[in-house]
């Protein structure tokens, strides 16, 4: 079989357009990388820092993420999206104008014979109870009305302001290892093992690149960052692998 590719936490945009640029065009040539052999990408959310859709109006920018994105999926190569924390108010600008399905929870794939739940990770697992309260007012209805009735330059900003400089919307726990009795997905991951077998937990948002057994033939795997890692990972069908990309 060809290679199934993940990928996770780009946060385009972030500090700045400027400085986010040189990373957008590192993941534009991995994705010209990979488009070679792969049977499908899977792009686990936070590829935006911030990501709102009016009715209208999606945020300018990332033009040529986008444009690969549309090229891969027109060649016919499935490409399956999270949302993470901070693209969470996505709706369906990516299935209507590239034909990319758009996930907002965990969903089961099985590639040649393993089991995988795939998602971006946030509000798994034990703890983290600030975020997951916050992020009940970010995903109800109400709530996200009353954004829209902001203006695009006026809610964008403010949006991009609390995503870079506060991180109220980020839920993420310091970016270090916790020890392995400490790390809420691989606590999650144990607890869906009692009810239903999964050769792979696929997660994002943690930010630390990882594979760890947690069970018979079990693994969770975090695929780290376009950040400060730029991992990812591959399943060629018989081992899955975090790689590094190196441009």
């Amino acid at each position: 079989m060809k290679k199934v590719y993940f990928a996770s936490d780009q946060h385009f945009g972030a500090p700045t357009p400027e400085l986010s640029l040189p990373r957008e065009q590192k993941f534009v040539a991995w994705l010209d990388v990979v488009k070679q052999d792969a049977e499908a990408i899977f792009l686990l959310g936070d590829l935006f820092d911030f990501w709102f859709e009016y009715k209208t109006v999606v945020p300018k920018g990332f033009v040529r993420v986008l444009g690969k994105l549309a090229e891969i999926r027109d060649s016919g190569i499935p490409i399956y999206f999270f949302v993470g924390n901070h693209d969470l108010w996505m709706n369906d600008y990516f299935e209507t104008e590239l034909n990319i399905p758009v996930y907002h929870d965990n969903k089961e794939f099985t590639f040649n014979g393993k089991t995988f739940l795939i998602g971006h990770g946030d509000g798994k697992g034990p703890g983290d109870k600030g975020y997951k309260r916050m992020k009940k007012v970010f995903t109800n209805p109400f709530s996200k009305w009353l954004f829209r009735w902001l203006h695009p330059d006026v809610g964008v900003s403010l949006a991009q302001y609390l995503s870079v400089k506060n991180k109220l919307i980020s839920g993420d726990e310091d970016v270090k290892f916790l020890g392995e009795e400490n790390e809420w997905l691989v606590l999650y991951a144990k607890r869906k093992l009692e009810t239903k077998h999964y050769n792979y937990f696929i997660f994002g948002h943690r930010h630390l690149p990882m594979i760890i057994e947690v069970g018979q033939d079990a693994k969770y795997v975090n695929l780290g960052d376009w950040i400060g890692y730029f991992t990812y990972g591959v399943f060629d069908g018989v081992t899955f692998e975090l790689q590094k990309f190196e441009q």
